[in-house]
Parts: C-alpha cells; structure tokens; sequence
C-alpha cells in the first residue's frame, strides 16, 4: 500500500477532499431544502469531478513513488504489476 508522506500532497488532497465535503453537503441542503435538481446535478456533478481529482493525484503520487521504486530496482513486472492494480482501484 503506497501512502502519502509529502506535506505538500497530503495537504493538497485534503483541501480536495474539504472541497468534495463541501459540495456533498450542499447538496444534502439543497435536497432537504426541496430545491431545483438543476441545481443538485451541478453539486453531484462537482462532487464527482473533486473526486475524480482527487483519485487522479493519489494515482499520480503512486506512480511517482512506487513504479518509479520498482523501475529503479530493475523490476519491471513488478512496477507492472504495481500500476495496473492502482488503475484497477481507480477505473
């Protein structure tokens, strides 16, 4: 498992997924509210791309660090290995 260890990624992500919160709670008002889907649609919509941005820097991150590990240690199948069970996780 590839965890985040640099200030800057960790803090990064976290405004993402602040952003993410942000928007899944203002469509949990909007929905109480009874407000107009048009509006909900656009939060769900801003949900899924943070998440979408969120998955694509871990992945980044990932690919930075683990492959470039494998590819370092003279390891293709596992750096592989390794990037094809991240996009697996991902996609």
């Amino acid at each position: 498992m590839t965890h985040l260890t640099e200030p800057t990624t960790r803090e990064e992500i976290a405004k993402r997924l602040a952003r993410v919160a942000g928007h899944a709670t203002s469509l949990k008002r909007l929905w109480d509210e009874e407000r107009d889907i048009d509006d909900m649609l656009t939060q769900i919509a801003a949900v899924r791309a943070g998440l979408d941005q969120v998955g694509k820097a871990m992945l980044e991150y990932h690919i930075e660090q683990r492959v470039a590990q494998a590819v370092e240690r003279k390891n293709a199948d596992e750096a592989i290995r390794s990037l094809k069970d991240a996009l697996d996780r991902f996609v």
